[in-house]
């Protein structure tokens, strides 16, 4: 059974991720977390400043004025996909090959003043994320709103928030999972 989350469990869920995440890189040892496990694999800095990059600009579709993500997206012609339909897409489309390209790739990520000041970025995106969904926007407003994305086309801002949470997710595990 799908269901829709609403604006307080996606704000929940959000947090929750971005804390969870959070939690890991203060523990994570400052010696490996700018280490890349291979040549074409992310260090957890790496990872972290993705999720950095990625995480702001979604805020700035939650930030902005209404005419202006109105003016650039348009209007759905469809309603929103489920949290687990969005998932679920996601992961065909990184299955087809998809992946970060452009300025969402983080680039290399040199150790010389430790993870702090990646952690405080972190922190401060996704602070003014969760900021401006809560102040900005209804529930029945993110499904009458898109954006564009690399990977997924044309989504409803309900399905980028749901895209957030799991794309923090994601890279969460695949953090924990990697040999560092």
């Amino acid at each position: 059974m799908s269901v829709e989350l609403g604006i307080d469990e996606i704000l929940k869920r959000s947090h929750q991720e971005f804390n969870r995440l959070t939690e890991f890189c203060i523990q994570f040892p400052d010696d490996r977390f700018f280490q890349q496990p291979s040549e074409d694999k992310w260090s957890a800095a790496q990872h972290l400043k993705h999720l950095i990059i990625s995480t702001r600009t979604s805020t700035a579709a939650y930030a902005l004025p209404k005419f202006l993500v109105r003016m650039v997206g348009g209007k759905p012609n469809r309603a929103s996909r489920s949290y687990e339909a969005l998932v679920i897409k996601y992961q065909e489309k990184l299955q087809q090959g998809g992946k970060a390209s452009g300025r969402y790739i983080p680039g290399i990520i040199k150790a010389s003043n430790g993870k702090n000041p990646l952690l405080e970025q972190w922190k401060k995106v996704t602070g003014l994320y969760l900021d401006a969904i809560r102040k900005n926007w209804t529930n029945d407003e993110l499904d009458k709103y898109i954006v564009g994305h690399p990977l997924l086309g044309k989504i409803t801002l309900r399905e980028l928030s749901y895209f957030t949470i799991y794309h923090t997710y994601h890279h969460y595990n695949t953090i924990t999972t990697s040999r560092f």
